[in-house]
């Protein structure tokens, strides 16, 4: 655990890294927390960079935030993974111990489910997800902790299809393939992950149903995507991708500082206003 005395600097890094709104949340903990001489940054940072970059770390450091493409590149410069972080192959949390140690975990995935309960999801007896990526992975092991049935993914290709018939297997979900062109079916399902790209679903936008169940919508720029403005038209439950960010970074904020509750309320505004203005 690290101690607000002996440990001052956190950062993200990924490439591209500038429209990264990690350091306006963990800011805003630190100044809720009163953890007046911990900062925040930010670093591009590529996967040829990233070992140079961990190599030269000093004792000053509590942690690292990792996101795209970083997060399955720093596993192998880690001292230990959590079973988390090891079930999708990604971490996006390192925390710098007392004794110079490196723990990989990932918050993404408690993430997700901590943002789902806040929406009333406690478990599904389906659900849908759209786009096969790197957070579908983390969608399927969130899954695996409240759906008690079968999840159907719409893909593009046979080979994505594949690879999330592999995840299913490997987390214990009952994964189904179906191709992206049936995807409105999807949106019948008592919880759709939407984990694809901006504009991606913005097609399925007018084949919302008249009573949808939840929306969990990964994105947060733009927002609302017209799914999710849909949605929301039906009075369905929408949970947005500021929500899993928050959310995530609560976590790491958490572990990184060894300060427990993190700010919750005063990191989601500090959130939404810095999106406003953009």
């Amino acid at each position: 655990m690290a101690s607000a005395d002996r440990r001052h600097r956190a950062a993200v890094l990924g490439s591209p890294i500038a429209h990264s709104l990690s350091p306006v949340l963990h800011r805003a903990a630190y100044a809720e927390l009163g953890l007046t001489h911990w900062t925040y940054d930010r670093f591009e940072v590529d996967e040829a960079a990233l070992p140079g970059f961990v190599q030269e770390l000093d004792s000053s450091w509590a942690g690292l935030s990792l996101t795209m493409p970083l997060k399955r590149a720093i596993i192998p410069l880690l001292d230990s993974v959590s079973e988390t972080a090891a079930s999708v192959e990604a971490v996006n949390t390192v925390v710098l111990t007392e004794d110079g140690g490196r723990r990989g975990d990932n918050t993404d995935i408690p993430g997700m489910i901590a943002a789902l309960r806040e929406r009333g999801v406690e478990k599904t007896e389906s659900a849908a997800v759209l786009g096969a990526g790197a957070t579908a992975s983390s969608a399927l092991a969130a899954l695996s902790e409240i759906c008690t049935g079968p999840v159907t993914a719409y893909v593009r290709s046979r080979e994505r299809g594949q690879e999330m018939r592999g995840w299913g297997e490997r987390l214990g979900v009952d994964v189904r393939i179906a191709d992206w062109a049936e995807a409105e079916q999807a949106l019948r399902a008592p919880l759709v992950v939407a984990t694809t790209p901006a504009g991606a679903t913005d097609a399925l936008a007018a084949a919302v149903p008249e009573r949808p169940g939840t929306l969990f919508d990964v994105l947060y720029e733009p927002w609302p995507t017209r799914l999710a403005a849909a949605w929301t038209t039906r009075n369905g439950a929408v949970v947005g991708g500021l929500d899993l960010l928050v959310h995530q970074a609560v976590l790491q904020v958490e572990q990184m500082t060894g300060r427990a509750p993190a700010p919750l309320a005063a990191m989601r505004r500090a959130g939404e206003e810095a999106l406003a203005a953009r």
